[in-house]
């Protein structure tokens, strides 16, 4: 199940918090809880990606985006990720998570995210968002300006053109 509560509490403790700007790194700190373990008493590789979303959504209002999809009726998809998990999170654990936004195409918003166990990263994800309306995707370019940002997008790093360079050979829909 959506851990409404937890994602309710942290919209809550970030409702006053300083505005970030579209680039700046939002942090907060989590606890791996009994039901987000697996088998093997660690933090669940699916549940992860859930939690991902308590950082990533407050991110997002804190840089004004939430405003701007209320106003606009938009709506906000994830479109992709990679993940890359090095350090177990076991049961009753805190770790700090760190999310930002670093850069974007014509469609698609690049959001890296990772957890931190003290100064060790666990895991680490990249994130291809894209905001939607009734009439499909919604060019980047029409966000930044209802977000009130101008200016290119930062170069995006290697290995996440990389990795955009090899998601646009994956053939869709999949040959099972």
């Amino acid at each position: 199940m959506y851990p409404f509560l937890r994602f309710a509490a942290q919209m809550l403790k970030f409702r006053n918090a300083p505005r970030l700007g579209l680039l700046d790194t939002h942090v907060s700190h989590h606890r791996c809880w009994p039901w987000d373990l697996d088998p093997w008493v660690e933090l669940n590789n699916g549940r992860t990606l859930t939690l991902y979303d308590l950082g990533r959504i407050p991110m997002a209002m804190r840089t004004g985006l939430g405003v701007v999809l209320r106003s606009k009726g938009w709506g906000i998809t994830v479109a992709g990720n990679s993940n890359r998990y090095r350090k177990r999170i076991r049961a009753f654990e805190r770790f700090e998570m760190r999310s930002r936004c670093i850069g974007w195409d014509a469609r698609f918003l690049y959001t890296e995210q990772s957890m931190w166990k003290g100064a060790e990263c666990a895991n680490h994800i990249l994130i291809r968002s894209a905001v939607t309306s009734s009439k499909g995707i919604v060019p980047t370019a029409d966000v930044l300006d209802a977000l009130g940002h101008s200016g290119e997008s930062p170069s995006l790093p290697d290995w996440v053109q990389a990795w955009i360079a090899a998601e646009a050979t994956r053939p869709w829909p999949p040959v099972m």
